[in-house]
C-alpha cells in the first residue's frame, strides 16, 4: 500500500505542477491583455481560470478591473465581492468595489468600502479624498468636515483638501470661509484651472466682477476648452460694461460647444443691447430650436421680429405665449399693436378690449419700465418672469463635477512618455486600419510572397495598429489557434510546418499570448534561419512582452537588445523593408538612442516616402534630441500625409 501511494504521488506531482503552471500562464497572459487595453480578451482568459479554479481571488479581481474599464460596474462589483469573500484582506479589491459603487450612485455603500480600505492603508490620501467626495454627495457635511480636518493635519500641503473644504463651506452657504480655503489651495497649486473657476464663482456670487474676470482668465489659460469658463467670464465682463469682450467670450464658447444654450441665449440678449437685432434673432431661433417651449426666448424673438418689421412672425410668437398665459397683458397689447400695423383692426380691438377690461378690473398687467438698477440683473434658467425678459440667464444650480482618484489606470498602463511614438508594424490577420489614409496600405514583398506561396486560411497583413478584439473576434482567433495546433501535430512537411508555426505565432500574438508566439517562432527559426518574417514577428512579440514587464518594474534592457538583434537579422534578410528599419528605430527611440533612431527612420522614409508614421516618430526623436526645428518639420510632413494627430502634437510642443 505504501509503495502504491508513493507511486501515485510521483505520477500526480507533475500533473499538479503542470496545472499550476498553466494557471499562472493564463493569469499572466490575461494581465498582459489587460495592460494593452484588450479588456474583452482578458476577460476570456480570467474566465478560463475561474472555471478551473474558482477559489483564486486574483482571477476574480482582474476580471473586475477589465469589467470596470468596459463600464460594466455592476459586473465588476459582483466580481469584487466574490474576490473579497475568498480573500477579505486585500485593500485594492475594496478600493475598486468602492469606485464601482460610486459609478452606480451608491455612495453610502462606497463609504463602507473606503472605511475598510483605510483600515489597511491609513496613509493613502486618495482613499481619504474619495471618501470625502462620497460624504459630500450624500450631504453628510459634518463627517466630511471631520475627515478634511484630519487630512489637513496629515497632508498640510495637499491642495485638494482645501478645495474640498471650500466646497463644503459653500454648500453650507459660508462663502467667506470658502474663499479663504480656495485661496489657500491656489497658494499651494496655482495651476489648477478648476480651482480658479470655483474661486471665480465665489466672486460672481459676491458681485466682484473684476475679480471674477481676472480669475476666470487664469482658469481659461489653464483649461482653454472649458465652455462654462467663457460663459461665466462673459457675465463678469457684461457687468463691467465690457460688451465687446463678453460677446467674444460667447463666440468662443459656441466655437467649442455649438449647442450651448446659455451662450446662445445670452449672446442674443447682448446683441439686442448693441442694436444687432437680426443676428440676435438668429440666436433666439437656435435657442427655440433646442427648447421649443422656452417662452422667454419666444417672447424676446417676438419683440425683435416686431422691431425688424416681421409683424406676422411677431404675432405668431405672441400668440403662442398668450395661449399658455391668457392674462399676459403686455403680450396682448403688443399683439394688438402688430394687428393695427397690418390693418387688422378687428383683431386689434379684441386684444385692446381684453387689456382695457383687465385695467378696469384692477388687474394691472402693464410691465414696469426698466430702471438702471435692473439692467444688470440676471435670472435663473428655469425662471419664467416676463418682467425679466431682457436679463441674462444663469444656471439654476452651480454644481461641481468631481473626479475620483484611482491608481488602476496608472498601475495597468504606466506609460513613460506624455506623447507616445506611433506603434511598430507587425504581422496580423487584421488589415491596416490606422485611420490615417484610406488610400495607403502597407505592402511588404516577403509578406505577399508568403500569402501567395502558402495560401493561409487567414490572409496575413502588415499593420501598425492592432485593435482590441471583440468577443466574436477573440473566439475566431482561439479557434484558429486550435485548428493550427491540430494541423501542426499531424504534419511532417518541413515547409508546411514552418508556415503553420508562423500562422499560429501571429494568432497567439493577436491573443496577447506572446510567450507561446515566441516559442513557435523559435521552432521556426531553428528549422529555417532565412525567414525575415519570423525574426520580424519575434522582435515584435519580445518588445511587447518587454513593455508589459517594464510596467512591473522589471529591468528589460537585455531583452530589448534581443529584440534589436532579431530586427538586425530581419534587415539582413530583407533590406528593402521600410517597416523593419522603422521598428528598429522605435526600439532605439524608446531607449533614448535618438541618433540611431533618426538614422533608421530616415532609411525607412527613403524606402517608403509615404510612411507618415516614420515622419511622425522621427519628428518626436528630433524634438527629444533638442532639435525642435527639424522635429516640427517632420511632424508637419506627417500631418500633410494624413496623420492628423501630428498637428495637435506640434501645438503641444509649440506651447512648451
Amino acid at each position: 500500500m505504501r509503495r502504491l501511494i508513493i507511486s501515485f504521488l510521483f505520477i500526480a506531482l507533475p500533473l499538479i505542477a503542470s496545472a499550476q503552471y498553466k494557471t499562472e500562464r493564463l493569469l499572466d497572459v490575461g494581465r498582459s491583455a489587460l495592460y494593452y487595453e484588450d479588456y474583452v480578451l482578458s476577460i476570456q482568459y480570467f474566465n478560463q481560470i475561474i472555471s478551473a479554479k474558482p477559489y483564486l481571488y486574483q482571477s476574480w479581481f482582474y476580471r473586475a478591473i477589465a469589467k470596470f474599464y468596459l463600464d460594466d460596474f455592476v459586473g465588476a462589483e459582483k466580481d469584487c465581492s466574490e474576490a473579497i469573500r475568498i480573500n477579505p484582506y486585500i485593500s485594492d479589491i475594496y478600493e475598486l468595489r468602492g469606485l464601482c459603487l460610486i459609478r452606480q450612485g451608491k455612495f453610502s455603500e462606497a463609504i463602507a468600502d473606503y472605511d475598510k480600505t483605510i483600515e489597511f492603508e491609513p496613509r493613502s490620501k486618495n482613499l481619504w479624498y474619495n471618501r470625502v467626495l462620497c460624504r459630500i454627495e450624500i450631504k453628510d457635511y459634518e463627517k466630511a468636515n471631520s475627515d478634511l480636518d484630519t487630512m489637513m493635519v496629515m497632508w498640510k500641503t495637499y491642495p485638494k483638501t482645501y478645495t474640498l473644504k471650500a466646497e463644503v463651506c459653500m454648500q453650507q452657504k459660508d462663502t467667506i470661509n470658502g474663499a479663504v480655503y480656495l485661496d489657500k489651495s491656489l497658494e499651494l497649486d496655482p495651476y489648477d484651472g478648476d480651482v480658479w473657476s470655483m474661486r471665480a464663482m465665489v466672486s460672481l456670487s459676491q458681485k466682484k466682477w473684476k475679480d471674477a474676470d481676472t480669475q476666470l482668465s487664469k482658469a481659461i489659460h489653464l483649461k482653454p476648452t472649458t465652455v462654462s469658463n467663457y460663459v461665466n467670464r462673459a457675465l463678469a465682463r457684461y457687468n463691467i460694461n465690457n460688451l465687446r469682450g463678453a460677446l467674444a467670450d460667447y463666440d468662443k464658447a459656441l466655437e467649442i460647444d455649438p449647442n450651448n444654450f446659455l451662450a446662445h441665449y445670452n449672446r442674443g440678449q447682448l446683441r439686442v443691447q448693441v442694436g444687432d437685432d437680426n443676428r440676435a434673432i438668429t440666436d433666439f431661433d437656435y435657442v427655440i430650436k433646442m427648447e421649443p417651449d422656452n417662452v422667454m426666448a419666444i417672447y424676446n424673438r417676438a419683440l425683435l421680429l416686431e422691431r425688424t418689421g416681421d409683424l406676422r412672425g411677431a404675432i405668431r410668437d405672441y400668440t403662442y405665449i398668450i395661449d399658455q398665459y391668457p392674462n399676459f397683458w403686455a403680450g396682448l397689447s403688443n399683439r394688438a399693436r402688430c394687428y393695427r400695423r397690418l390693418g387688422m383692426t378687428a383683431k386689434a380691438e379684441v386684444d385692446e378690449f381684453k387689456v382695457f377690461k383687465a385695467q378696469m378690473d384692477k388687474h394691472n398687467g402693464v410691465q414696469p419700465r426698466w430702471s438702471k438698477a435692473m439692467a444688470h440683473n440676471v435670472r435663473k434658467k428655469s425662471e419664467i418672469d416676463f418682467n425679466k425678459y431682457n436679463q441674462l440667464v444663469v444656471e439654476d444650480e452651480s454644481s461641481m463635477s468631481h473626479e475620483y482618484s484611482t491608481a488602476y489606470r496608472g498601475r495597468v498602463q504606466n506609460r513613460k512618455v506624455n506623447i507616445d511614438y506611433m506603434p511598430m508594424f507587425l504581422l496580423s490577420y487584421h488589415n491596416y486600419i490606422n485611420g490615417i489614409r484610406s488610400s495607403y496600405q502597407p505592402f511588404d514583398t516577403e509578406v505577399e510572397n508568403f500569402n501567395v506561396a502558402n495560401k493561409p486560411a487567414n490572409r496575413i497583413y502588415v499593420t501598425c495598429n492592432s485593435k482590441s478584439l471583440t468577443e466574436q473576434e477573440s473566439v475566431k482567433v482561439f479557434a484558429a489557434i486550435d485548428s493550427l495546433s491540430a494541423k501542426i501535430g499531424s504534419n511532417s512537411s518541413k515547409n508546411e510546418l514552418n508556415s503553420l508555426l508562423l500562422q499560429r505565432a501571429i494568432a497567439s500574438g493577436m491573443a496577447q499570448d506572446y510567450s507561446d508566439a515566441i516559442n513557435d517562432l523559435n521552432m521556426y527559426i531553428q528549422s529555417d534561419s532565412t525567414s525575415s518574417l519570423a525574426y520580424w514577428q519575434r522582435a515584435i512579440c519580445q518588445a511587447r512582452m518587454n513593455e508589459y514587464e517594464a510596467s512591473k518594474g522589471v529591468d528589460v534592457r537585455l531583452k530589448t537588445a534581443r529584440a534589436i538583434s532579431d530586427l538586425n537579422e530581419a534587415i539582413k534578410l530583407n533590406k528593402r523593408s521600410a517597416y523593419l528599419y522603422y521598428n528598429r528605430g522605435n526600439l532605439y527611440a524608446e531607449n533614448s538612442d535618438y541618433e540611431r533612431a533618426i538614422a533608421d527612420y530616415t532609411e525607412a522614409i527613403k524606402l517608403d516616402p509615404n510612411l507618415a508614421e516614420a515622419y511622425y516618430n522621427r519628428g518626436l526623436a528630433h524634438i527629444y534630441n533638442k532639435n525642435n526645428t527639424a522635429g516640427v518639420q517632420d511632424l508637419s510632413k506627417a500631418g500633410e500625409l494624413g496623420l492628423f494627430d501630428a498637428y495637435s502634437t506640434i501645438k503641444n510642443f509649440s506651447k512648451k
